[in-house]
């Protein structure tokens, strides 16, 4: 009896312990989120010039960053669709990968363990059909953090295509008013020899006349635009940021519809920017995505 008294205190303080540890860790996590809602609005008061002002007819700003061995993308949009809607949209690896398919060189997409945790295997390939035993397989790491004023979305792989490494997909938001999110969008990798040499071959090639969206001066009474690896980079966070948005936009399509309508969305509003982004032709593009959203679909 004395025995079971003893063992029911213990429990009881065992459990008072674990209550003072979890609630001494709570103040700091509501903190973190605070101080990550705060800076992404004090960016909004920073950046309400140029959402209102700018070469993309809306609410966008989009910058690069180059150093020795990354490059990195970085776009901030004013959506108007609450951040709770945001939120129940974008939480799942298999939400996910119904953006990522819209990307033109996304080959598959699936949700699944990544070293022990949720993740996303994703093959990157050619701007046109191509087998999954030809692409690039690319397994992402998945977080996701939601709180009612704050959504905070990462996606992290180690090895990429081409000597590439330590790709980064990351979303934030925070909600501007009860009609309105920021969103914030981050895409990154970092690069060593043999992705610099692959870099260089194809900046030579077929990227010599390609370009981003920062305007670096004018020619012949004419914007002229950032090239090499910051235009690289701003393309394709172009490309995702209008998956995003066109996943957004047809959320509440009939859901027999959304896939046809998301695809016409996407390919439409790269053409907008076809200076930085026409690859295909529409109708290339859209057999291309059918026939890999239905591959996406099936066992494998």
């Amino acid at each position: 009896m004395l025995i079971m008294v003893f063992l029911s205190r213990c429990s009881r303080l065992m459990q008072a312990a674990l209550l003072v540890v979890s609630l001494s860790f709570m103040p700091a996590a509501h903190a973190l989120e605070a101080d990550a809602t705060q800076a992404l609005r004090q960016k909004y008061t920073e950046l309400k010039p140029r959402l209102s002002n700018n070469q993309f007819g809306k609410p966008l700003y989009l910058e690069s960053t180059e150093s020795s061995r990354q490059i990195k993308g970085d776009a901030y949009a004013l959506i108007d669709y609450p951040l709770e809607k945001v939120e129940s949209a974008l939480r799942t690896p298999e939400q996910w990968c119904e953006v990522m398919i819209l990307h033109l060189n996304t080959k598959y997409c699936r949700a699944t363990q990544v070293n022990g945790g949720p993740g996303l295997r994703v093959f990157i390939g050619k701007k046109a059909d191509q087998p999954l035993d030809q692409a690039y397989q690319v397994d992402f790491g998945y977080e996701a953090d939601v709180a009612p004023e704050y959504m905070d979305i990462r996606m992290g792989a180690k090895k990429g295509p081409l000597g590439t490494s330590d790709y980064q997909i990351l979303v934030e938001a925070t909600s501007v008013d009860n009609r309105r999110t920021l969103l914030h969008l981050t895409y990154s990798y970092a690069y060593g020899m043999a992705g610099k040499i692959a870099m260089q071959g194809y900046l030579a090639t077929v990227g010599a006349n390609k370009v981003g969206f920062t305007v670096t001066g004018r020619q012949d009474g004419e914007p002229a635009y950032i090239g090499g690896v910051r235009g690289v980079a701003e393309r394709n966070t172009m490309r995702y940021y209008l998956a995003i948005d066109s996943y957004l936009k047809e959320m509440d399509a009939p859901k027999g519809e959304q896939l046809e309508r998301r695809l016409q969305d996407w390919f439409n509003a790269t053409e907008r920017y076809a200076r930085q982004l026409h690859e295909v032709e529409k109708e290339d593009y859209l057999s291309m995505k059918r026939a890999e959203y239905k591959r996406q679909q099936e066992p494998r």
